[in-house]
């Protein structure tokens, strides 16, 4: 471990909590210890080398498992617990959810529960046993799975209407995770005509699906604790979802792909259309993360909002608009001035909160806006873990690996939000011995008053060009930065000591 890392973030949070944030958490290896202590492995020293393996990934983000590994038997003996059958990502992360959910059922400030599905895939001749196939025809060569993630984090407030940026959230951690493997279309599906092959997936199990099992795996919300919002990008856009969330008492956000039939009777019509043709209700800047060939820039949007009841669709056994609609608010997000070489920004989104007023519509704008942590929760994982690095030869042992990776890749990010949450504390609170922040001052060529001060100058360390529009720098250039004035520190304490020696 790094103890310089595990200060700052600790002092960073401190001062957080004199500034008013109530959310502090523990130093690295507490937090590791704490969320693995209660892993369901049926032996206390799997539970110890599940602890280990997570720390060493914590301190050395993206090493593979030989490099993590001290020694030879301790590389061993990380294989044996991949392979052992207690070893399931339900089990691995049984206490890490276990506190997740205490947390879900705990405060009054609202709980967004972001979720999405990303494909974790792998290349080569040699298949890995139990790993399905993933892509199109061009991709034959992929094997892989999908898996579906249920990221918490806690809303405290909304930024104020100047600002452009999502406030910074707490993350609590993986509420719900499920590893789902493909299988091929049945033969005798293949066989049928092409019109006969869709209504014959409709009555099998499809992937959509995913959405509502986490529903099922969540559970109702509390009564009387915090709202839950999921928040969803287009592919949550299913019925059986959105009905599922409201019989839960889930509150929702998710981006419409569907053109719906909406109400009925003379007043019904389309979502889209009806969406396109209500007035602006209010305005926001928001700032917008960059894309390939597109990058970062803040754009001024419009949104508008209106309640609409969502027709049923047909599914087999059921003509359209037999079973009960669903009662939402529907909103329309776009920019209406879009510079020359960017595409318009349009979201058409659903949600079950009312919107009475401009500053009700801008909050559920922002919380959608959050979605963007998991897609840079599952960059931690696969880039910055290098979950699709690893070289494991079952399936169940890759789950093993990539369910601690998932608990870990919730530590490193929280890093950036931390940083993010409290610039302005003093340059003591950023936790560096006297020795670290001299080092840091003597690198930087310059004073550094304030915690921000104390990240960038980290950040320089670990790449970050330090640019007026780069803003921040992210959790793995901050942790590069740490590890390496570690390091410089741990060389000048040696000379020190040598040169006390004569």
């Amino acid at each position: 471990m790094i103890p310089s890392a595990a200060l700052v973030i600790t002092q960073i949070l401190q001062a957080q909590r004199e500034s008013g944030l109530e959310w502090v958490m523990d130093d690295s290896a507490t937090w590791i210890s704490t969320q693995f202590a209660g892993a369901a492995l049926g032996d206390i020293r799997r539970t110890r080398r599940a602890i280990q393996i997570a720390s060493q990934m914590v301190a050395r983000p993206g090493a593979s498992l030989p490099q993590l590994a001290p020694s030879r038997s301790d590389l061993k003996a990380t294989y044996a617990l991949w392979r052992s059958p207690m070893s399931r990502p339900e089990h691995l992360q049984a206490g890490h959810r276990g506190q997740v959910r205490a947390a879900l059922e705990d405060g009054t400030d609202p709980v967004l529960l972001i979720e999405d599905t990303t494909v974790m895939s792998w290349a080569g001749s040699a298949p890995v046993a139990g790993l399905g196939p993933i892509g199109g025809g061009g991709d034959a060569g992929l094997q892989g799975f999908l898996l579906h993630t249920v990221l918490a984090v806690r809303w405290a407030a909304a930024p104020p209407p100047t600002s452009a940026r999502r406030p910074p959230v707490e993350l609590l951690g993986v509420a719900d995770q499920q590893y789902h493997v493909r299988a091929p279309a049945p033969p005798e599906e293949t066989a049928l005509p092409e019109g006969s092959q869709a209504f014959a997936r409709q009555r099998r199990w499809r992937e959509s699906a995913l959405w509502s099992a986490s529903t099922a795996h969540l559970g109702p919300a509390p009564a009387a604790g915090p709202r839950w919002v999921r928040i969803c990008d287009r592919g949550a856009d299913v019925f059986e979802f959105l009905a599922g969330c409201v019989a839960a008492g889930h509150g929702y956000v998710v981006r419409a792909a569907q053109d719906r039939a909406v109400d009925a009777g003379d007043a019904g019509g389309r979502l889209f259309a009806r969406l396109r043709a209500a007035p602006p209700l209010a305005c926001l800047t928001l700032e917008l993360r960059a894309r390939p060939r597109r990058p970062a820039r803040v754009a001024a949007l419009h949104v508008a909002a209106t309640s609409v009841e969502l027709r049923a669709p047909h599914r087999p056994g059921a003509a359209a608009g037999r079973r009960p609609g669903v009662a939402c608010t529907a909103l329309r997000v776009w920019e209406p001035d879009a510079p020359a070489d960017a595409g318009p920004l349009e979201w058409l989104l659903l949600s079950d909160a009312a919107v009475a007023t401009a500053a009700d519509a801008v909050t559920l704008v922002q919380q959608y806006a959050t979605r963007w942590v998991i897609e840079e929760y599952h960059k931690v994982l696969k880039t910055g873990l290098g979950a699709e690095r690893l070289q494991l030869e079952e399936a169940r042992r890759l789950f093993a690996a990539i369910a601690v990776m998932s608990v870990v890749a919730v530590r490193l990010l929280q890093l950036k939000e931390w940083v993010r949450a409290a610039p302005e504390a003093p340059a003591d609170a950023a936790g560096l011995t006297p020795l670290e922040l001299r080092l840091l001052i003597l690198h930087a060529k310059r004073p550094l008053p304030t915690a921000g001060d104390v990240a960038l100058a980290l950040g320089r360390l670990g790449g970050h060009l330090n640019r007026t529009r780069d803003g921040l720098p992210g959790w793995r250039t901050l942790w590069r930065g740490i590890q390496r004035l570690h390091a410089m520190a741990e060389g000048a304490a040696l000379v020190l000591e040598a040169k006390s020696f004569g």
